[in-house]
């Protein structure tokens, strides 16, 4: 499949490739817009970094997900955060929560909704399952079966839900954050490459640093900081802002880099799955997020290099001589930046164009 220049300039009325619209012109974000946008998500980072201490990249990669409208894999060893940090994302946004926590007796209507049939009216009504909210936290999401996993699939790539053959779209904004843990597998059924496909980013929290960790004892020693954490944007605000984001200029060079990052990928000899035409597409929408909340209204070799290890390297699969030699995909992806060419671009002005 070939992934042309004019697809990556866009993303599409629901924030899904697919949904054809011209690439926006330089200068189309305001400067009034990009700081409104500034000034929203430094509050919501701001709240999210009084729950989760010491990680201010880690939050910031969030919220860059979120108005990228992405979703977001939380994977790390338990008891840093996980969870924490996607109940503080969604708590810091007045919108609707769905907490789901993934166990193997999960059914896919759980989480889609089912249709049940009224005995007075004498017909189906549909009721709404947890997918049907703004943010979707799911907790522990390799503890489900492959079955109900792939119930998540369609809402997240197409931001709809199918039942008994009606289609029933999503409000916006729609955010999964799913974690899981990487060494417990017990129990587990590892998210199979389609799925892990779906999410734009792959995080781990990280243990904290030890100043972090005094102050957490300080303030989580009382009480948690959940609890006293309120909102500070709200659902339509956010909306604004992805809109904001959309309209971030991405010159041809730009888009020739991430699509030459991506192709490298697909042809290294360290792995044998490279990343998809959909992983090129999310890692320009990230990049313009990114650019967005630099204060910029058009993107730099520079996000999509930052950006490239979250982005890239949990869609990869490793060859046997890769393991083997203990070189993860994070490495691989990071050796591919080193080498593949950053174009001549002559300046900023030249981005503009």
């Amino acid at each position: 499949m070939t992934v042309g220049n004019s697809e990556l300039g866009y993303t599409g009325a629901a924030g899904a490739p697919g949904a054809a619209a011209p690439s926006a012109p330089a200068g189309a974000a305001g400067r009034v817009d990009l700081e409104r946008l500034a000034d929203t998500t430094g509050r919501i980072r701001a709240a999210v970094e009084t729950v989760i201490e010491g990680k201010p990249e880690v939050v910031k990669l969030a919220v860059t997900v979120l108005l990228a409208e992405g979703h977001l894999l939380v994977e790390d060893v338990p008891g840093v955060g996980k969870t924490m940090l996607a109940k503080a994302l969604a708590k810091s946004i007045d919108c609707t929560v769905r907490r789901i926590q993934f166990t193997p007796d999960l059914l896919p209507s759980d989480i889609t909704g089912v249709s049940i049939f009224d005995q007075q009216r004498k017909e189906f009504e549909f009721k709404p399952g947890a997918i049907f909210a703004n943010f979707v936290v799911g907790d522990e999401i390799n503890r489900a079966s492959p079955k109900t996993q792939s119930a998540l699939l369609e809402s997240m790539e197409e931001r709809q839900v199918t039942v008994d053959g009606t289609t029933f779209h999503l409000e916006s904004p729609f955010m999964v954050v799913a974690t899981q843990n990487p060494i417990e597998m017990e129990g587990t059924y590892p998210l199979p490459e389609a799925q892990r496909d779906r999410f734009m980013a792959r995080i781990s929290v990280g243990y904290p640093a030890p100043a972090a960790e005094l102050r957490m004892l300080d303030t989580h020693g009382v009480l948690s900081p959940l609890d006293v954490l309120r909102p500070v944007a709200d659902a339509a605000e956010v909306a604004r802002l992805i809109e904001t984001v959309r309209q971030i200029h991405v010159s041809d060079e730009v888009r020739r880099y991430a699509i030459d990052l991506v192709n490298a990928s697909r042809t290294s000899p360290e792995l044998r799955l490279g990343a998809s035409p959909r992983a090129t597409l999310q890692l320009v929408r990230a990049a313009r997020a990114t650019a967005a909340m630099d204060g910029r209204d058009f993107v730099l070799p520079d996000d999509v290099q930052h950006l490239a290890v979250s982005v890239l390297a949990h869609r990869l699969l490793p060859t046997a001589e890769t393991q083997i030699s203990r070189r993860t995909t994070e490495q691989v992806v990071a050796g591919l930046v080193s080498a593949v060419p950053v174009p001549g671009l002559g300046g900023a002005a030249h981005l503009r164009r």
